[in-house]
């Protein structure tokens, strides 16, 4: 294969992901068409063959119809096999190689900082996973198998017309090329930015219409409603400018490619009449010559669609590659050290470089359990980001055992409460999903439900109270194989009776684990055996329990 072909990163995973499909599936859509080409030319050779035959009876008698005939059923069976052969081999071969570039596109996403990144970009990042792959589809069904099909036609052609006269099979050869090969490529060349405009109005479209149906309420109590309506006919306008744009491209490509077949039929026409005129071609193979002729432009009328749809394939390309490049992802190892350890730590905020935490420094040992404090901004929640390693730090080493982050948004999905509870242990048996909900307090209530584990819940966790989904996260965090749990501000917006509840559940199943609790509750820091104080990016305080000092900053937290 090809090194410059495959030198850019999705071409690369692309093309060898399943290198001996994409190549087989490429032959047989070559074979397909080439026994087309063969079948009509035979079929023509025939007809004609056995008409001259006809006019005399001597000819008649020795004419062979059985070896073409033979041929011609041969050419049938054999072009239908290998139709159907190539749209298994070539669609498996591609939905195969999207599923492992999907793999490694969320191995370039499973970084530090991925979740935050996901929360800030939801809209632009399902795109990449869905159109932007799709587009990749095309790339292989509907460019280079045409391109690669078409070459071989017009090989086939070539060699076909030049075993009767070498300079018209040259000449066919060379016109189907340029001639074809010249309007799919000037077609992709216009085409590019209609496809590309077109490509971003769809991803700017769904994002648009998203945060229009989601955020219709705020929409409102803002006034912008009318705002966010006319910014999204505006954006389908100028769909609708590309859409138009394309389809007259297709149909000028459309007439180019009749155009082009009409030249060669009538310049083959014109050579093998001026042969057979000369004797130096029998009528047949002038048959068979213009049914070759005549389906040789078809393949590259194939190329047509893909030539369209270029610029989305390049787009595509080009916002892929980044992610693609990385081979091996450069994730932060989990350490199988118990306890977490900071040493010189500054970091900032998500795609920034201004640092808010600067030269921190901490330990805690296994089974430890120690509270952040300090005013909001001062780099609590940052620093468990760093021990959950969803944050890469500026500078500084930070080792960590397998954490698990429990904070005052649950994340609940629109699926059923088993497969939301089996994110934290894929694996769980209902066993096991039901002694964690027992121990979050919620089993009784997950009983009493029509459809128990079964039950499926909303957008969001919707079919549940705040309470409840709560407890559920709860579960979920009990059902994490982790040693390190990251608590910020996990009773948030509870009732003291529940938030009094969820904490001495947390206590009792925390035995053997470290924590470290980023909140401005006094029950919350009750849990803890030393408090540490932040300000402005800092440790600038460390109190143990016991001491007055711990007490007193106990006593100087929020209540209930």
């Amino acid at each position: 294969m090809n090194t410059t072909l495959i030198s850019h990163p999705v071409l690369r995973q692309l093309l060898l992901a399943q290198p001996g499909k994409l190549i087989g599936g490429a032959l047989l859509a070559a074979l397909t068409a080439v026994s087309g080409m063969a079948l009509l030319g035979l079929s023509g050779w025939f007809i004609t063959a056995t008409s001259i035959a006809g006019l005399h009876a001597s000819t008649a008698i020795l004419f062979d119809v059985f070896g073409p005939s033979a041929g011609i059923r041969l050419l049938a069976i054999g072009r239908t096999g290998s139709r159907y052969a190539e749209r298994l081999v070539t669609h498996d071969a591609t939905f195969a190689a999207l599923a492992s570039i999907r793999v490694q596109l969320f191995r370039g996403w499973s970084r530090p900082e991925a979740a935050s990144r996901l929360l800030r970009q939801p809209a632009k990042l399902l795109f990449r996973l869905t159109a932007d792959i799709d587009a990749l589809e095309s790339l292989y069904l509907r460019l280079l198998v045409p391109a690669f099909t078409a070459l071989c036609a017009a090989l086939l052609a070539g060699v076909a017309l030049g075993v009767m006269q070498w300079q018209l099979g040259l000449g066919l050869a060379a016109w189907l090329l340029a001639a074809g090969g010249g309007i799919s490529w000037s077609v992709a060349r216009r085409a590019r930015r209609p496809a590309i405009l077109r490509s971003r109005a769809i991803e700017k479209l769904r994002s648009g219409a998203i945060d229009l149906v989601a955020g219709q309420t705020d929409l409102v109590m803002a006034g912008r409603i009318d705002a966010q309506c006319a910014a999204l006919g505006r954006i389908d306008r100028s769909l609708a400018q590309a859409d138009f744009a394309l389809l007259r491209l297709e149909t000028a490509a459309g007439a180019a490619y009749g155009v082009a077949g009409s030249a060669t039929l009538a310049g083959v026409l014109l050579a093998v009449a001026v042969l057979v005129q000369q004797q130096a071609l029998s009528v047949p193979a002038a048959a068979l010559a213009l049914l070759i002729a005549l389906t040789a432009v078809e393949p590259f009328a194939g190329l047509r669609r893909g030539a369209l749809e270029a610029g989305r394939m390049l787009l595509a390309m080009r916002r892929l590659a980044p992610r693609l490049e990385q081979q091996e992802v450069a994730t932060l190892p989990m350490d199988a050290a118990p306890g977490l350890r900071l040493e010189h730590v500054s970091a900032a905020h998500a795609g920034s470089h201004v640092a808010i935490l600067h030269d921190v420094s901490l330990h805690i040992a296994a089974g430890e359990r120690v509270a952040l404090i300090g005013p909001s901004g001062a780099g609590k929640s940052t620093l468990l980001a760093l021990a959950a390693r969803e944050l890469a730090p500026l500078s500084g080493k930070v080792s960590a055992p397998r954490a698990c982050l429990f904070t005052q948004k649950t994340e609940l999905f629109q699926d059923s409460l088993r497969d939301n509870l089996r994110l934290a242990d894929p694996a769980a048996s209902d066993a096991q999903l039901w002694a964690a909900l027992q121990a979050a307090g919620l089993d009784d209530e997950v009983r009493a439900l029509a459809g128990g584990l079964d039950t499926m819940l909303g957008e969001g966790g919707l079919g549940l109270s705040g309470g409840q989904a709560r407890r559920l996260a709860l579960a979920r965090l009990f059902l994490h194989e982790s040693t390190l749990w990251l608590l910020d501000e996990a009773t948030e917006a509870l009732n003291a009776g529940t938030a009094s509840d969820v904490l001495q559940r947390l206590r009792a199943r925390c035995e053997g684990r470290s924590l470290l609790i980023a909140t401005h509750l006094r029950r919350e820091a009750a849990l803890a055996d030393r408090l540490l104080r932040i300000r402005d990016g800092r440790i600038v305080e460390e109190l143990r329990r016991g001491t007055d000092g711990f007490e007193a900053a106990l006593a100087g937290l929020r209540g209930d």
